[in-house]
């Protein structure tokens, strides 16, 4: 490959890579605006069934379903992006999923809570749950895929 293909896919990648993450930020700093809530998705979508105060469903629910429908909404204008490629068996992704929603319990927050409105907001909580969460993955990325010791 010629470097100036390189170079190419390169900035492609990063204006993709920028042009989401400004998304992103201005989408979090806007429902914080507008609800002065944090937009911690597995907080909202965790106290969808648990939090039953009066009141608090529908927008959470409203919350939830945008985010569904803006993946339904990319994967109809370019399939190419909302494709979803499995990297294990089905025991495999539940018993991912049991453990980051184990994860984003007892930690308080995810990645969107956390990683993205609290490194904003430089709290201290926010990135030392951070940190762990990047030191996990790492971790896990290196047991599965480099140690052998896992299928």
């Amino acid at each position: 490959m010629n470097s100036g293909k390189l170079a190419s896919m390169f900035d492609a990648g990063l204006r993709a890579a920028l042009f989401g993450g400004l998304m992103i930020g201005a989408a979090a700093a806007l429902f914080y605006w507008l609800n002065g809530r944090i937009a911690g998705v597995s907080g909202i979508f965790g106290d969808l069934f648990l939090d039953r105060r009066n009141g608090h469903s529908p927008w959470r629910l409203a919350f939830i379903s945008g985010l569904l429908l803006g993946y339904l909404l990319v994967r109809a204008w370019r399939p190419e992006l909302g494709q979803i490629h499995l990297q294990t068996n089905p025991a495999g992704m539940a018993i991912a999923g049991l453990l980051v929603g184990y994860g984003t319990r007892m930690s308080c927050g995810c990645t969107s809570g956390h990683g993205i409105c609290g490194v904003a907001r430089i709290s201290p909580r926010s990135l030392a749950a951070t940190g762990i969460f990047m030191l996990a993955a790492m971790i896990t990325v290196a047991l599965v895929r480099h140690s052998g010791l896992l299928p």
